[in-house]
């Protein structure tokens, strides 16, 4: 892989992993776009591992006390307000989890096409912007309760298809049960962990057992610059929110499925 592919692929994954447009969208068009070759698999898991290193690295506070209240509540069967939210993480990642192993063979095979990825990117970017006009933005992450943690929970599967936005669907299901923006997004992004995690560890045995060549200053560069540039996006995502709430985000999505409308209809 060029450095220079390599570069840009890298930034395109720390930026697009957390804001609500899908990472694995912009990760499959731009090499489609620009007429590179697919990037492969070992570049994929190190963006992937690039990304979960900024966001532990960002919420590592908020990880520890939720870690150690969890660890806590085993022993004294009386959950803290930490100890609810990383139960609500753990919980919550179930459906991806078992959705993903049961049809990711078929989700690769026969959704990662430029017309699903405009489909969905229109359809998702849409119900982002109903559930920012129209969510209640009451509560916080810490006042969620069963049923609003199961309904995140399973919009996150909805990620699976290329073009959703795990991140967009999930804060779209954190506004439609009444989170605030920066609420949605918190638990959106902790609920990045084990997801990246699961995403991470499923490639890595792919490419185990395919014996892929592995470009190591490619995975370098991919490592890093996903990272920080993932870092830096969280920090100005959650800083700017409030300000510019989520119709940047909606317009983005609709002119970019109307421009792969145009291009590949």
């Amino acid at each position: 892989m060029d450095t220079l592919h390599a570069i840009v692929l890298a930034l395109v994954q720390g930026l697009t992993e957390f804001l609500p447009i899908s990472s694995s969208a912009h990760l499959i068009l731009v090499p489609v776009l620009l007429g590179w070759q697919d990037q492969g698999l070992a570049f994929d898991v190190a963006v992937h591992f690039g990304t979960l290193t900024a966001v532990v690295a960002y919420f590592r506070r908020e990880l520890h006390g939720m870690a150690v209240s969890w660890l806590d509540s085993l022993r004294t069967r009386n959950p803290d307000q930490e100890a609810m939210l990383a139960w609500a993480v753990l919980i919550g990642t179930i459906p991806l989890g078992l959705t993903g192993l049961l049809f990711h063979d078929q989700i690769e095979t026969h959704l990662r096409s430029p017309l699903v990825i405009a489909s969905t990117t229109i359809l998702f970017g849409l119900a982002l912007w109903y559930a920012d006009v129209k969510g209640a933005q009451t509560r916080c992450e810490y006042r969620m309760g069963a049923w609003r943690v199961a309904a995140v929970a399973f919009a996150q599967v909805l990620s699976l298809i290329p073009g959703t936005s795990r991140s967009g669907v999930t804060i779209t299901a954190g506004l439609l049960v009444g989170l605030d923006r920066k609420s949605a997004a918190r638990f959106s992004f902790l609920l990045s962990v084990p997801a990246i995690a699961m995403a991470a560890l499923y490639e890595t045995k792919n490419l185990i057992e395919a014996s892929e060549t592995v470009d190591w200053a490619s995975m370098a560069t991919g490592v890093a610059l996903s990272a920080l540039s993932a870092y830096l996006c969280i920090h100005y995502f959650l800083k700017l929110l409030d300000h510019v709430g989520m119709l940047p985000f909606v317009v983005y999505r609709l002119i970019l499925g109307v421009v792969l409308f145009v291009l590949f209809m």
